[in-house]
């Protein structure tokens, strides 16, 4: 029997990189997989039909996250279509890099939407059928930087240090409905936006992590599945890094 036969999960920002990853391990373990995207339709509907040819139910909604109505309407959507709803993976999110000093009231207000109001709104509108069902895990994908910090990275940490506290929070109001809320901090991880990286960037964060190695998208899926599961039935309110060894 796999891990996830017969659970709908729900995953945002799931057309490429880490988010893609986690809804095609979902999809090998049998889950059926709802995801979101937000630019790329030929993406996603490529992503949807790789999901589909391993034997599931899936099927992906352009939904923006930071959106509350956006988020309601994709819930509704989502039970309407799978009858259920047992795992959330609130992946959603971007990056605008500057110093403090250059860093515009935009470029903060932009990723804080995106990164921390996205996991509200998801989580908000997914709780009631989980409470019904009296069962659910919710996932949020944070990152490393929300514990340790980085220079010019003050927006972004914040936004997913943020959500360390959300998840915690989370667990502790939901825990006596059997619901379970847990944070994912990946570190340095193999995606598109490392792969634009410079040799000597690279070399300096490879310099930190003992296992002297970019993390693999498909190694945090795998931490996700685990969460997903019910394997972790005893797990909730915890943050758990995929970091190689390097958070402090």
């Amino acid at each position: 029997m796999k891990l996830l036969d017969n659970k709908v999960a729900l995953i945002t920002g799931g057309s490429r990189g880490i988010g893609a990853a986690i809804a095609l391990k979902f999809a090998q373990e049998g889950a059926h997989v709802a995801f979101t995207y937000m630019s790329s339709e030929d993406k996603a509907k490529a992503v949807e039909a790789e999901l589909q040819a391993l034997g599931i139910k899936a099927k992906a909604y352009r939904s923006d996250a930071s959106s509350y109505q956006d988020a309601e309407a994709l819930i509704e959507s989502v039970l309407a279509d799978f009858g259920q709803l047992d795992a959330v993976v609130n992946n959603a999110g971007i990056t605008r890099d500057t110093l403090m000093l250059r860093m515009t009231e935009e470029q903060w207000d932009e990723v804080m939407t995106t990164n921390l109001k996205s996991v509200f709104n998801l989580t908000k509108h997914a709780l009631r059928p989980m409470m019904k069902k009296r069962a659910g895990s919710i996932i949020n994908i944070s990152s490393i930087i929300g514990l340790m910090g980085n220079a010019g990275q003050a927006n972004y940490a914040a936004s997913k240090a943020g959500t360390f506290g959300f998840t915690k929070s989370i667990a502790k109001e939901m825990g006596s409905r059997n619901i379970r809320c847990n944070a994912v901090a990946p570190g340095f991880i193999e995606t598109d936006m490392t792969h634009e990286l410079d040799e000597k960037t690279k070399e300096a964060y490879l310099s930190g992590i003992p296992l002297k190695r970019l993390g693999k998208a498909e190694e945090v899926a795998d931490l996700c599945v685990f969460l997903a599961s019910d394997r972790s039935t005893y797990i909730s309110g915890q943050v758990i890094s995929v970091c190689g060894g390097l958070s402090d």
